[in-house]
């Protein structure tokens, strides 16, 4: 049976690896060791602030929201416990959406939680 050699494979292999490390810095570019774990580490961060960015535009909204509720004397807490107990389904995203650019729809809503 004849002898395998993979050195094509290990040239892919290793091509790949330095093409996704393109743009890094320093050795982490070029030399395959700290490629490689430049490359898991990219991988890892990438997978984590997927979560990290959605955990962090919901804050975001949080801030429009209490903002424009300070600015018509209520706070945010009592907002959404006010929002609550009226039964107002209206989530976060779009009642930021309505401070930034409904401004008006926004108060309609704070007047029908202030009855």
């Amino acid at each position: 049976m004849p002898r395998v050699k993979r050195g094509t494979l290990h040239k892919k292999r290793r091509r790949n690896i330095i093409e996704y490390t393109k743009g890094f810095k320093w050795g982490r570019k070029s030399k395959l060791a700290s490629a490689k774990q430049a490359m898991m580490k990219a991988l890892s961060y990438n997978y984590r602030d997927r979560k990290v960015k959605k955990r962090e535009t919901r804050s975001l909204w949080n801030i429009h929201i209490n903002a424009f509720c300070r600015k018509n004397g209520i706070t945010y807490s009592r907002f959404i416990n006010a929002m609550k107990t009226n039964n107002i389904a209206i989530d976060r995203k779009i009642l930021s959406e309505f401070s930034a650019k409904y401004p008006r729809l926004f108060e309609a809503v704070l007047e029908k939680i202030k009855k």
